[in-house]
């Protein structure tokens, strides 16, 4: 710890990481380490499939999806970072300090650092990539991830053009100083995420938004760099010898399109690919994958969840919403769709991180996950005598077909709500990026999505990722309206909001955790989402890989490359 921690961030983080210690010993998993006299082989290439579909983006300033963070973090890196036990690490930063108000994070930068090109990262380049993620030409959608930094709401809304000489500060090339809005335990935190990664700012001047097809000319200062990127196929990378770090020993990375989970499992089986990955084991091979020698499994933060919109009637109704939560069987979708791959469950945090609450219950007080379907009717019944409808209205649910298991569980959920509740709702396929996009122009929006089907794996491990992040007022994940509704409980929703508020900045662990408990169960209980089951990662890869440490998070740190190779 550096002197300028204090005690405020000591005694708030310490028990984070401690209890995700705990959770990954338990869950986590790595390669084995080769056996005696076992070198390194000739060929150092790894092919990682991605699935269906190209990158949403491989832009950091708008990264959404966790295919595309992995991809992003081989090629950029950011002024701090997370290792593989989930530690906060300096990476393009040597070291920081904070100040004693809490409010000022003053990072010096390693000597010397460049671009893949060669060109010198300085301190400016850093307070560009972080001011640039905030300004409203960049259209981020996950600029909410640095909401502390002192005035971005003025920036956000344009009210003023910079927060540079503001509040991101580069008196010298190699410091940079953050001022925040308000003492928040989480901030080095949610500095991990991608949205902060420092870009290449000639490269986006000379391409403008397309600058990401471009990346063979430079971009990051990651531990690769782009030799070819095509939409139809993937993207190869290569060591970059300007890395400030160790070397990686893979000599080649390609991330390929490799179809939807069937076609990918079975590609694997015929050596098309050297793991998996986070595509994963189709629910229907699970069985015989778990008799393979390179079968993995291990616990994530990744949680499935339905979600309704506030603004579209009748889900502004909450014994509707309650109706339609307490109709679906979680123990029987985990069981009998899913092949017991995943963990039912009515929680938002998910078992793992720190905050999540043992005693939480359901909807309207109902403990278990195989719902309750007289309850259900009986909500049902008196949420349809509230809106004074005999028939429901017309409504759309709508999921991502790039995973079988996924359309799966949405018909099985459908048919749940037929047989318990007797309405009939139409169902629309989208690929996973489309429905992003879809998500995204849903805030706000009663012409938006009206039901879908999501999911969520933690950014970091605190409450607040999980909680302020979809649910606080004004952010960009609120995509169920939460709180912004003329429903009969809204001034109960923004009630909600304000305890997360005071939690996301209580300086006491204990008090702060509590909050978040308690706003959790109020939350389930509006049913702001559906959350159905937690994900477990099950993978087949290469017994021959070594070094992969893979973690709660499912994300590979830049460091870690110089321990992963393959042997002969």
């Amino acid at each position: 710890m550096h002197t300028g921690y204090g005690k405020r961030i000591t005694f708030v983080i310490l028990p984070t990481l401690l209890f995700l210690m705990v959770f990954i010993s338990s869950c986590g998993t790595s390669s084995p380490p080769p056996g005696p006299g076992t070198g390194p082989a000739a060929n150092q290439t790894l092919r990682w499939p991605i699935g269906a579909t190209d990158f949403g983006t491989l832009d950091p300033a708008l990264v959404q999806l966790a295919v595309d963070a992995d991809t992003i973090q081989s090629i950029f890196t950011g002024l701090v970072q997370f290792d593989a036990k989930l530690n906060i690490q300096d990476q393009l930063a040597t070291s920081h300090s904070i100040s004693s108000d809490g409010l000022t994070y003053t990072f010096t930068l390693k000597p010397g650092l460049k671009f893949s090109d060669g060109t010198p990262l300085t301190s400016q380049d850093v307070v560009y990539s972080i001011n640039r993620t905030l300004l409203p030409a960049t259209k981020s959608q996950v600029a909410y991830y640095l909401n502390l930094v002192k005035d971005y709401d003025k920036v956000t809304t344009g009210k003023i053009p910079t927060l540079i000489g503001d509040s991101l500060l580069a008196p010298d090339p190699n410091t940079v100083k953050i001022v925040i809005s308000k003492p928040a335990a989480y901030f080095l935190q949610a500095l991990t995420y991608p949205c902060s990664y420092v870009v290449e700012k000639s490269l986006i001047d000379k391409y403008g938004a397309r600058w990401t097809d471009h990346l063979a000319e430079g971009g990051g200062a990651g531990p690769f760099k782009t030799q070819s990127y095509t939409h139809t196929k993937g993207i190869t990378l290569v060591p970059n010898p300007n890395y400030y770090g160790a070397q990686p020993k893979i000599q080649k990375l390609e991330y390929i399109i490799s179809g939807d989970q069937d076609t990918t499992y079975n590609a694997y089986l015929s050596h098309q690919y050297d793991t998996t990955g986070v595509v994963g084991v189709p629910p229907a091979h699970l069985a015989s994958a778990r008799g393979l020698p390179e079968f993995q499994e291990y616990g994530n933060l990744r949680i499935r969840f339905l979600t309704m919109n506030y603004l579209v009637k009748p889900f502004d109704n909450i014994h509707i919403r309650q109706a339609f939560a307490l109709a679906i069987d979680k123990d029987l979708l985990a069981k009998t769709v899913l092949r017991n791959a995943v963990a039912p469950t009515n929680h938002i945090v998910p078992q793992g991180m720190p905050g999540y609450d043992t005693k939480l219950t359901g909807p309207a007080g109902v403990s278990s996950t195989a719902g309750d379907k007289a309850k259900a009717q009986a909500l049902f019944k008196q949420g349809m005598s509230e809106e004074n409808l005999t028939a429901f209205p017309s409504i759309t649910f709508s999921y991502y077909t790039d995973s079988k298991a996924i359309v799966d569980a949405s018909q099985a959920v459908i048919q749940m709500w037929q047989t318990v509740l007797g309405v009939t709702i139409k169902s629309e396929g989208f690929t996973f990026s489309k429905l992003i996009t879809l998500e995204n122009a849903t805030v706000n929006n009663p012409k938006g999505l009206q039901i879908w089907i999501s999911g969520w794996l933690a950014d970091y491990p605190d409450p607040q990722d999980w909680l302020s992040t979809f649910f606080a007022k004004g952010s960009g994940y609120n995509q169920m309206n939460y709180g912004q509704n003329q429903s009969q409980d809204a001034a109960k929703q923004l009630q909600i909001q304000a305890l997360m508020d005071q939690a996301d900045v209580n300086q006491n662990p204990t008090e702060r955790l509590q909050q978040y408990n308690q706003a959790e169960e109020q939350i389930v209980d509006d049913v702001g989402w559906i959350p159905i089951y937690q994900n477990k990662v099950q993978l087949l890869q290469s017994t021959k890989l070594k070094g992969i440490v893979w973690n709660a998070l499912s994300i590979v740190p830049p460091n870690d490359w110089n321990n992963i190779y393959f042997v002969q």
